[in-house]
């Protein structure tokens, strides 16, 4: 049972996630935003970790499962892939940096706060 109600706990803010998406007209993904909202509600200490690590966890550990759709997805649309592959170059290699350099300015700045 305990296991039933820390998955629900994750649905719950996926479900809130994709009622606010759908306020906003679908400009962002309602998975996003549940993942943002779960987020928030361990960071502020609304719910705990262990209402959540299991399924979590479970999640995770099996995450390879959830891109097969994806990848299903771009060999349907191998044609348009192959007429746009350097308009998908070009946004591949500028995420990229972007993340990375983003990821390198935050580490820094939490290192910077952790040796004060």
């Amino acid at each position: 049972m305990q296991t039933l109600i820390k998955i629900f706990v994750i649905f719950l803010f996926y479900w809130i996630g994709e009622f606010v998406s759908t306020l906003m007209g679908g400009f962002v993904p309602g998975s996003v935003l549940g993942m943002v909202f779960l987020f928030l509600a361990l960071q502020l200490k609304w719910i705990k970790e262990d209402q959540v690590d299991t399924p979590a966890k479970a999640f995770t550990d099996n995450m390879g499962l959830f891109f097969i759709p994806a990848g299903v997805g771009l060999m349907a649309q191998m044609d348009t892939v192959r007429e746009n592959w350097w308009v998908i170059l070009v946004a591949v290699l500028v995420s990229s940096v972007l993340v990375i350099a983003s990821v390198a300015y935050i580490q820094e700045h939490m290192e910077r706060r952790r040796s004060k």
